[in-house]
């Protein structure tokens, strides 16, 4: 099996990060000291899409405008994650946006794609 096909079984604990998402918070928390966003919390809120399923984004950003954003952070995409956040993007009237990291060869940061 190669190794692009192996993945974690389960989820981490609520509350608990992986190391993009701790990455992550920590550049949302020089955004917020720099004053370009107000405040974020990391699994702030749950969205429910239909009956018994439900969708937790990583985190809820709010603009100093008073948008409110929300934050989802991936190393790859699986299908349902993938599904969820699409639909939440059609239900919700929120800026849902997928942040990955940029690798040190493409000069580090994060990438951002807009649902």
């Amino acid at each position: 099996m190669r190794k692009s096909n192996v993945f974690a079984l389960g989820r981490l604990k609520t509350g608990e990060r992986n190391k993009t998402e701790a990455a992550y918070e920590s550049h949302l928390k020089l955004l917020m000291l720099a004053g370009e966003i107000a405040w974020f919390k990391f699994e702030g809120l749950k969205f429910r899409l239909a009956d018994n399923t439900f969708y937790t984004p990583d985190f809820i950003v709010m603009m100093t405008s008073g948008q409110i954003e929300v934050h989802e952070v991936k190393g790859f995409w699986q299908d349902d994650a993938k599904v969820k956040i699409k639909v939440a993007a059609a239900l919700f009237p929120f800026k849902f946006l997928a942040v990955k990291a940029k690798t040190k060869k493409e000069g580090g940061g994060w990438c951002l794609e807009e649902f």
